[in-house]
Parts: C-alpha cells; sequence; structure tokens
C-alpha cells in the first residue's frame, strides 16, 4: 500500500509540474502579442527603408516651443543621410614637381621630404660634409609651401622647408659621372636624410643614371666647337695701352681670365679676345705688355645665335686689324678671307641646329651648363 501511494503521489507531482510549464508559455505568447499589436504601425521606418527618404526630409517636426519652421536640431526623424558618420581627412604634401631649372636629361634629382620644417643651415652644413669630393656641381633647392615655388639655395639661406631637392649634373666639359660620383651622391643624400629622419623620394636608378650621362655627354662632344681667329703683327708688336683703349672702346671688358669679353644684355659672353702669347691680359701688367698677336674666340654652344655672333667678332676682328696695322689670320697663320668666313658661318647654324632638334638650344641656360668651362 505505502509503494502505491508513493508512486500515486510522484505521478501527480509530475503532472502538476507539466501544467505549471504549460500555463507559463501560453503567457509568455500571449503577452508577445499583445506586444506585437500594440507596436504595429502602417507608417514607415524611413531609418529602416530608404525609399521613404525624401519624405522624411521634407517632413517639419515638431519644436519644443511650439512653433514650426526656422533652424532646429537634428532629430530622431532626419534623413539617414544625415545621421552617416563623417570621416576626418587627414591633410598630405603632394610631391611638388621638380624644379624648372632642371632637367631630368642633365641632372641627377633627389627629392627630400622632412616631417617638420627642416632649416636650411643645418641642411646646408651636413650636406657639404656628406657630399664632399663630388666631381660635378650640386645644387639645392628648398620649395616655399605659402608661394609655391622652389627656391635655390647657397650658405646664406635661413628658412625652413618641408621638401628639398638636390640635383647633381651629369655632364660638363669634363665629361660624365663616374660609378664613384653616383654612389658619393646617391648614399650622401640619403644619409642626410636620415639624419634629420627625413624621407628621400625618387631615388634614381644607377644604371639609368649612368647610361643617360654617357650618351649626352657623346652628344655633347660631337657639338662642342670654339672658333676663334687671331690677329697678328704685321711689322711692330701691338701695345697693351692701345689694345685695352680698342677693346673697351668696342665695348669689351677685362675678366678675372685675362682676357677681354664681349658680354650681351644679359651678361653672358659672347664673344673673347686674349693673348695668343702666354701671358694674360692683366690691368697691371697692359701698361708695359708688348704682344704680336691676339684672338678672338666665340665658344658656339654657349651664344644664342652664333652666325650673328660670329658676323660682329669678324668685324672688330678686322677693325684691329687696321688700327693695329695687323692681319688677320687662321691657326695656320693662312689669311683669313670672305670665303672662309662663309664657311665658318655655315658651319655654326649647322650644329646650332643639331642642338636645337636635341631640345638644348645654344645659349640657353642648360647649354650653358652643360658647356661650363
Amino acid at each position: 500500500m505505502d509503494s502505491e501511494l508513493q508512486v500515486a503521489l510522484i505521478g501527480a507531482g509530475a503532472a502538476l509540474v507539466v501544467l505549471i510549464v504549460a500555463y507559463n508559455k501560453w503567457q509568455e505568447r500571449k503577452h508577445r502579442r499583445r506586444a506585437e499589436q500594440a507596436f504595429k504601425s502602417d507608417h514607415r521606418d524611413v531609418l529602416l527603408d530608404p525609399q521613404d527618404e525624401q519624405a522624411a526630409a521634407a517632413r517639419v517636426e515638431p519644436s519644443f516651443d511650439g512653433e514650426s519652421g526656422g533652424e532646429r536640431e537634428p532629430s530622431i526623424g532626419a534623413a539617414p543621410s544625415a545621421l552617416r558618420p563623417v570621416r576626418e581627412s587627414t591633410v598630405r604634401r603632394s610631391v611638388p614637381e621638380k624644379p624648372t631649372e632642371l632637367d631630368a636629361r642633365a641632372d641627377c634629382i633627389i627629392m627630400i621630404e622632412a616631417i617638420e620644417p627642416l632649416d636650411t643651415p643645418r641642411l646646408w652644413a651636413s650636406q657639404q660634409e656628406q657630399l664632399a669630393g663630388l666631381s660635378k656641381p650640386v645644387r639645392w633647392y628648398g620649395f616655399d609651401d605659402a608661394s609655391n615655388l622652389w627656391r635655390e639655395l647657397d650658405a646664406h639661406n635661413a628658412g625652413a622647408y618641408h621638401w628639398f631637392c638636390a640635383a647633381m649634373q651629369l655632364v660638363d666639359r669634363g665629361g660624365p659621372i663616374g660609378e664613384a660620383d653616383f654612389a658619393r651622391f646617391s648614399g650622401g643624400i640619403q644619409r642626410v636624410a636620415e639624419q634629420f629622419f627625413a624621407v628621400p623620394a625618387g631615388l634614381p636608378a644607377r644604371v639609368q643614371a649612368l647610361g643617360g650621362a654617357t650618351e649626352l655627354d657623346r652628344f655633347c662632344a660631337d657639338v662642342d666647337v670654339q672658333i676663334g681667329i687671331n690677329v697678328v703683327a704685321a711689322t711692330q708688336p701691338f701695345a697693351g695701352t692701345k689694345l685695352r683703349g680698342l677693346a673697351e672702346a668696342e665695348g669689351m671688358q677685362l675678366a678675372d681670365d685675362g682676357s677681354f669679353h664681349m658680354y650681351d644684355e644679359a651678361g653672358n659672353t659672347l664673344f673673347t679676345l686674349a693673348n695668343l702669347e702666354p701671358a694674360l691680359f692683366a690691368l697691371d701688367g697692359l701698361r708695359s705688355l708688348q704682344t704680336h698677336g691676339i684672338t678672338l674666340v666665340i665658344d658656339v654652344p654657349r651664344v644664342a645665335n652664333g652666325a650673328a655672333c660670329f658676323e660682329r667678332m669678324m668685324q672688330l676682328a678686322n677693325h684691329l686689324a687696321d688700327a693695329l696695322q695687323g692681319v688677320v689670320v687662321d691657326d695656320n697663320r693662312a689669311p683669313f678671307g670672305a670665303d672662309a668666313a662663309t664657311m665658318i658661318r655655315s658651319q655654326i647654324a649647322q650644329f646650332q641646329e643639331r642642338m636645337a632638334s636635341h631640345d638644348i638650344p645654344a645659349g640657353g641656360p642648360l647649354a650653358r651648363r652643360l658647356f661650363a668651362i
């Protein structure tokens, strides 16, 4: 009997538990349906349905003071586009173009970007140490952000810049750069940049730089022509004082190289007048100088209009010959007449036309650098 009673009680307890669980489930479902009906609406949620963006944007939300219109604070009813997060863009300085004075054919160019403005005197002192011993000239520039221009730098500049540009000339009359120059320049610029936590940009390729230098030097050698004519004494040597008077009367000036120069309006040399004998012209020595000849020379790649300059030089040579009782001759001491002058003018024109075809106009800034004395 006891065992049957226990079994009956256990069964009744289990049934009661099932009823309680079922009742709880029923209550839960009933409350869920009521909640869904309470929140059910025929209006679309513009935050979820993009089709109603225009309607939401046009709807005027009630203001706190009961008035509509005018400016208001953004509300939940604002269009979704107004609620999108705005990403702040960081301002980056773009790499400036190389200075217009430089030419990729003739210059090995490396730019340096400094995170903070770098004082020019500090950079200048460092580059002097790192680039010492180069056989070619190096030019430095700093980029002025305010004027958006490159400023050529020297030891006397005191500005500070984010961008710097270093350019080593690849070719001059001494020939092209070699392996040692390239390694010293590129390595030196990198060390300068590292010293100031700056970043070198656009490091040139060694093979390309050296190959371009060799090719450019070959072209320059083909057009590197200087033409001279001489005025020699027929009987008496030329007095230095008279030579000076005649040269200065024609507008020539005595330069530090010991020769008289004829300059154009920009200060560029058109041709020179020098002593045919070893002694150089000097103001202190012209009073006692006696010479048996002088030579006038035109540097063809370095003058803009070679034929016209040569004609002017010939006129001066003939004038000097008449005034000094001399004779105009070539380097072989043969008389230099009109036929020879015509042939020389034609050759000058051919050389300068060839330079122009290679986009290196005679007498231009690039030509004067490549054919620097």
